[in-house]
């Protein structure tokens, strides 16, 4: 990015992120609801990746039920953009305040036992409601947490990202080189998250069945587990009507038989959250490339599945 631009873009993202810590939750929530009514309007690209990912996911659904589950999936970005933005309100110490204050972490004994074990954690997540609340409570409860991630640009985004993460206690493993920084929180017995929900070609992903059909997901958790006797922890999150946002740490996954059936457990597992949450979940991402819809294996779902 041309340098002047980058410096540019500075002062619209901290100015928003100083307007959004100046508002009460409830006008947050209903400001990103209505902000999310317009990205669904202003942005015909996406809104079609959304609607075809819903359509072949979720082909019980209705067409009503269907335009109601974008607009509410919509809603959601609106609402998840303006907390993303509490990252880039330059006062010390207020995303740290605003993470402890809007979620609660549910389930934290269960990180505690896998601890007493001194193999560290691997948390298998997705991308659902808001993913660096996730990481964020856990370390700010005092769990050493490491997230998985990729570089951002231009660099002083990058450097302002890790800077705020930092201040609420997680750390970085960056895209590609992971695995030393991986093996290093797992060795000093901390917890390394990964998320199971994004398109991820070999060789570190490796076909999966996703929601009936066969596309490449992220195949590294069993085998990392399997070598470092690492507990496998789901955590998901789930956003109340009331703002507050959920951290839930699932009861620990044991491994089975081999790598290939403990990964199709687990996506298993975010398959099943998404289809309890949908409207929460991040249906825009191009999650299955190279797709024959044509041989999806359905199957029914239950009513409390259906938005």
């Amino acid at each position: 990015m041309n340098p002047v631009l980058a410096i540019l873009l500075r002062i619209p993202l901290h100015g928003l992120g100083l307007l959004v810590a100046a508002l009460p939750r409830s006008w947050e929530l209903a400001l990103g609801r209505a902000l999310g009514r317009l990205f669904l309007l202003a942005d015909p690209k996406r809104r079609g990746i959304a609607l075809e990912n819903m359509r072949n996911c979720l082909p019980e659904l209705p067409n009503a039920k269907l335009d109601r589950l974008l607009r509410e999936n919509y809603e959601h970005y609106g609402i998840l953009a303006l907390e993303l933005a509490h990252m880039f309100t330059p006062l010390d110490g207020h995303y740290r305040d605003y993470a402890s204050r809007i979620a609660k972490v549910e389930g934290f004994e269960r990180w505690e036992r896998a601890k007493l074990r001194g193999k560290g954690a691997l948390f298998c997540s997705a991308h659902l409601a808001n993913w660096e609340l996730a990481a964020s409570s856990g370390a700010i409860r005092g769990m050493p947490v490491t997230i998985v991630t990729r570089r951002l640009k231009p660099a002083w985004l990058h450097d302002w990202m890790e800077r705020v993460r930092l201040s609420t206690d997680v750390r970085c493993a960056y895209q590609p080189r992971t695995m030393p920084a991986v093996m290093k929180a797992l060795r000093d017995g901390g917890g390394v998250v990964f998320v199971m929900d994004q398109y991820m070609p070999p060789p570190m992903g490796a076909p999966t069945r996703f929601f009936g059909v066969e596309v490449d997901t992220l195949a590294a958790i069993a085998p990392l587990a399997r070598r470092t006797g690492a507990a496998i922890l789901p955590v998901r999150q789930v956003r109340r009507a009331d703002g507050i946002v959920r951290i839930i740490i699932d009861p620990e996954i044991e491994l089975g038989a081999d790598d290939k059936a403990d990964n199709q457990r687990l996506a298993g597992v975010v398959e099943g959250w998404i289809r309890a949450e949908p409207s929460q979940w991040l249906w825009v991402h191009r999650r299955f490339k190279h797709v024959d819809w044509t041989r999806a294996e359905r199957r029914p779902s239950s009513p409390s599945e259906n938005p």
